[in-house]
């Protein structure tokens, strides 16, 4: 069963990227309507079983527990908006890789905390950097707007990485299902104020636009994530770190067949850099942590580097 649960998952959140530089490419529906419908069905989902089963949970939010939830939200609005958009300039397989340093940037911004990394984790990161210069490095030579394209993808990861170690803080005390609501229903509205002031339209699309958006929330938000949600009640966070690392080639593969994407062979070097970057990254916290390197007031998110947040 958890073989079923993590190729569900693997599935889910590899679809994200062909899907949407799919629905950009063939409908009239907005980067920014994406971000917001995805988002604000998500809130809707999350959180229903929270209102029915224990709604005075709203009301009991800290102002700590607000500011690191909006800090975690206004870096998920700004993320996916740098990282959808990044898809309608450079490549899907490109843009997925870069966009999963998720986790190299926490480990970065861990540094700056004063965190005393293994040196596996920092190699880790040169390895994944390397194949950010492959990538960006070709791109460059080919098209400006594909470099162009790499680079928000790449803004995205950090923000990502953001993202998490924020909403680690706010989830010391909170429960999942207000957290997520709180920061999707921000995180949606935020988006809302974005596509106002760029005029990108949240409605008004084809019918096959609005498949389009559902088959995204569904697929990557709620079947992706929740099958690794499920995945790490029974697994190690590392193993279902490493198994969330198949959303690159995954991503890769899916634009390949179904948008029929072709790619230098500079960036598929690039892609095995970033991939095997990350997974000595991830294997580095995780060791780092068994020896009791991590410091002990940060959570899980913070020791372990998560991945997923497209």
């Amino acid at each position: 069963m958890n073989f079923f649960f993590a190729a569900l998952g693997v599935l889910g959140v590899a679809s994200s990227g062909p899907l949407i530089a799919a629905t950009l490419g063939a409908t009239s529906v907005s980067a920014l309507a994406i971000a917001f419908w995805r988002n604000a069905i998500g809130a809707a989902v999350m959180a229903t079983p929270t209102l029915v089963r224990e709604p005075r949970q709203f009301g009991r939010i800290t102002r700590r527990e607000f500011r690191w939830s909006s800090l975690a939200a206004v870096a998920l609005a700004l993320h996916f908006a740098c990282f959808i958009t990044s898809l309608q300039l450079t490549s899907v397989a490109a843009a997925t890789a870069l966009v999963c340093l998720q986790s190299a940037w926490i480990a970065v911004f861990q540094l700056f905390r004063g965190t005393r990394h293994r040196w596996q984790v920092l190699a880790g990161l040169g390895i994944a950097f390397g194949g950010v210069v492959a990538i960006t490095g070709f791109d460059l030579g080919t098209s400006p707007q594909a470099l162009t394209g790499d680079l928000l993808a790449v803004a995205g990861g950090a923000l990502a990485g953001l993202y998490t170690l924020a909403g680690g803080k706010a989830r010391q005390s909170m429960t999942t299902g207000t957290y997520t609501t709180l920061c999707y229903g921000m995180c949606a509205a935020l988006v809302a104020v974005l596509a106002l002031f760029a005029g990108q339209p949240l409605a008004g699309f084809e019918p096959t636009g609005w498949l389009g958006i559902a088959a995204i929330t569904v697929c990557a938000q709620l079947v992706g994530h929740t099958a690794f949600n499920h995945l790490l009640a029974t697994m190690s966070p590392l193993v279902v770190s490493m198994i969330i690392l198949l959303e690159i080639p995954g991503a890769a593969l899916l634009a390949a067949v179904f948008l029929h994407e072709t790619l230098p062979g500079g960036t598929y070097a690039g892609l095995g850099l970033i991939l095997a970057g990350l997974a000595v990254v991830v294997l580095g916290q995780r060791n780092a942590g068994r020896r009791g390197r991590a410091p002990k007031d940060e959570p899980p998110s913070e020791r372990l580097a998560e991945l997923g947040a497209d």
